[in-house]
Order: C-alpha cells, then sequence, then structure tokens
C-alpha cells in the first residue's frame, strides 16, 4: 500500500515534477510552472495552476495527483498573540506548529524579543516565527518535554514539513514570506532523527518558497553525525543544540540521548561545524528547580563554551501534566545567566510564547483541553 503523501505534489522537488510532466508528454517548463504555482504561489489545488493547459491538469488528476496540502484542524490563541495550529494529514494523524507573531526577535532562533516600534502592534505579519514539526511524536524521550510522552509515532515527509509552513502563511495571509518570516525546526520531533525529509523541505522551502536559510533555525537534541552531516550540506539552517546539563551525570538523566553521545562528543562536533560569517551556534538550556540551575552548573556551562563562537538560550520550564520538574523563579534564571555573561558568555533569556495555550518550548503534545491556571501545573 502506497503512503498517503506519495501522489501528493508537494513535496517534489522541481526534477521530479520535470519528470512527472515530461513522462506526461509536456515541455519540461511545465514542470517549472507547476513548481513555482505549488510553492511560491502555494495553491491548495491542482485545478488552481492557471498556467496549465486544462488537459494537464485533468491528466495529472487522473494519475491521483494531488497538491496533497495538509487541513488546518484546530486553532488556540494565547493572550500574547500567539497561534497553535492542530494540522492533519493525509492519514489522519496530526502534529502541531506554532505562529508567533514578531518572532522571538530579530534573528530566527536568537532567543530574544523583537524591538519593532509599536505601530506595528496592529500588524502581527511584519515579523513572525513559524516552529516546525518534524515527526508525529518523538523518540528521544527528554524528561521535561511533553511531546516525549507521546512516543513516536512516525516520521513527516519533506512534503508534509513544508506543507505546515505554506498552511500556516496562507492563514496568515502572508505574501511574500522572504523578509518578514523566521522558521525554526523546534517543533515535534527530532528533526535530524528525519534527516532525508528535513533537509529536503529545507532546500524546497528556500529554492519554492523563498524563505532564507539565514532565516531558518534548527535544533537537535544531538544527534551527533548528523551535525557533520548539516556542516557539509550546501543549502542549510544555523544549529541550535539543545544541551540541558553541563556534566553527564545529569544529562543522561535529563535527555537519554546523551548516553550514545555524551556532552564530550557533542562539544568536539560544535566546534567542529563549519560557521559561516557572522554566524554562532546557539546552546538551549531548559532550566528545571533544583535540578539544574545552580550556580555550579552556570559556571560548568561556561567552561564548555569556552572557545566556541556560541550564545546560550536560557529557557525557564514550560509547566505541563505529566512533567516532573518545577520552573525556576525569574531570580534563579537571571543569576544563571548573570554568570554566564559574567565569563563572556553571550546569553538571552526566552520569555515564553503561548504557554497559556501549550505552545511554547517542550509543551506540544496534541493538547485540546487547556487549563484555565496553566502556571500552577507541574
Amino acid at each position: 500500500m502506497k503512503p498517503p503523501w506519495q501522489n501528493s505534489l508537494l513535496g517534489f522537488d522541481l526534477q521530479e515534477l520535470t519528470a512527472i510532466v515530461e513522462e506526461m508528454g509536456e515541455p519540461s517548463f511545465r514542470g517549472q510552472q507547476l513548481f513555482e504555482a505549488i510553492y511560491r504561489q502555494r495553491i491548495e489545488s491542482v485545478e488552481e495552476v492557471s498556467t496549465l493547459s486544462r488537459e494537464l491538469r485533468r491528466g495529472l488528476d487522473r494519475q491521483g495527483y494531488s497538491v496533497g496540502s495538509p487541513d488546518i484542524q484546530r486553532k488556540f490563541t494565547s493572550s500574547d498573540g500567539t497561534i497553535r495550529y492542530l494540522i492533519s494529514f493525509a492519514d489522519g494523524q496530526t502534529v502541531e506548529t506554532v505562529w508567533m507573531p514578531e518572532g522571538d526577535g530579530g534573528e530566527a532562533g536568537d532567543g530574544t524579543e523583537s524591538d519593532l516600534p509599536t505601530e506595528f502592534s496592529t500588524r502581527p505579519w511584519h515579523r513572525a516565527t513559524i516552529c516546525v514539526s518534524s515527526q508525529i511524536g518523538c523518540a528521544v524521550d527528554c524528561q521535561f518535554c511533553l511531546t516525549a510522552l507521546l512516543g513516536m509515532k512516525r516520521n513527516l515527509s519533506a512534503g508534509e514539513i513544508v506543507g505546515q509552513v505554506c498552511a500556516v502563511l496562507n492563514d496568515q495571509r502572508v505574501f511574500p514570506p522572504e523578509d518578514r518570516t523566521n522558521l525554526v525546526f523546534m517543533g515535534m520531533g527530532e528533526p535530524f532523527l528525519n534527516y532525508d525529509n528535513f533537509i529536503k523541505a529545507v532546500r524546497l522551502l528556500v529554492k519554492g518558497v523563498g524563505i532564507p536559510e539565514s532565516r531558518m533555525t534548527v535544533s537537535t537534541a544531538g544527534i551527533v553525525p548528523r551535525i557533520y552531516d548539516l556542516g557539509a550540506e550546501h543549502i542549510r539552517p544555523k544549529l541550535a543544540i539543545s544541551l540541558n546539563a553541563a556534566n553527564d551525570e545529569l544529562r543522561d538523566l535529563l535527555m537519554p540521548i546523551n548516553r550514545k553521545w555524551n556532552i564530550a562528543k557533542l562539544i568536539t562536533a560544535a566546534r567542529d561545524f563549519p560557521l559561516r560569517s557572522r554566524e554562532k551556534l546557539t546552546f538551549e538550556y531548559v532550566l528545571l528547580d533544583g535540578v539544574n540551575d545552580a550556580p555550579e552548573h552556570a559556571s560548568q556551562t561556561a567552561e564548555l563554551m569556552r572557545g566556541l563562537r556560541a550564545k546560550v538560550n536560557l529557557i525557564a520550564l514550560n509547566p505541563g501534566p505529566g512533567i516532573d520538574f518545577r520552573t525556576p523563579s525569574d531570580a534563579q534564571v537571571l543569576r544563571f545567566q548573570e554568570i554566564l555573561t559574567r565569563a563572556g558568555v553571550p546569553a538571552f533569556v526566552r520569555r515564553p510564547r503561548g504557554r497559556d495555550i501549550f505552545a511554547a518550548c517542550g509543551q506540544l503534545k496534541q493538547t485540546i483541553e487547556i487549563p484555565e491556571n496553566l502556571s500552577s501545573v507541574h
């Protein structure tokens, strides 16, 4: 039985689309027209491709081809303007994608807040970040993440990854997306455990949809071989590494993936990563009250960063049911940041976006019922 996305044109690159139309007896430039319509124009049905002849459109339909756009099943809107989308695919499975108006800052994934003037406050699309999922569920099993409670269901195809972005951009009526949309591959799943589909999606988003790679960031829990693979890519996002502990004993407990690729291997891969001009690595550190937020943990983290062109994003735990950790106080977070800063490590505190609708970092679990007072959930 064919996977439900096999006849979905969304996810095919230019060469593949050209081969399809040529097999139907059409000239190769029809492939370019189809590519432009699917990705740049973000059409949702073959019938909408006005540059193609009616005969070709009917031929594609007869052969079972469709664009294969995903459906927006539900939307949850936060008090801060963040929107959590529940997006469904052809097989009925769903993932979550998050729209953060005015983003997490001017640089994709830098974890700072936007400094836009107040007159843009009624134009949430002036700058935004889309948080994209790469898998349905996750197998990495980070102990502080709600997505881990789902387990691993399946990988997303390249088309399903791109389709999330197209669906959200269409819903937000963003045309064109180039200079005002950041992408962070930090949603459900570990992108590097679905590497081929993830990197194909990146190429399609750059060459097709038109979002520059400089406005993309991918986060990994530490799949070391794939860090080297990413560094060798001609087109690639910036890299963020989820650290969350500065010694192996603690990281083993919080992130079981550390038992396969420990901190020494991870930092070696980070040092070997080929950074472009003005580019920095990002290390993400989720702070858990009384677990990994002590001054000695900050000092250990600063020592790991020594000699790296890197910055650290500090994230106070976003709570949720089934997570047996507490959120540290603001004072604890600022103390941790101060120790890093004094050691010469650029450190930023990421303010939560969409925490009240389970849209913040580590909260994506297809939650339908939202507690009235989420801050009390530990």
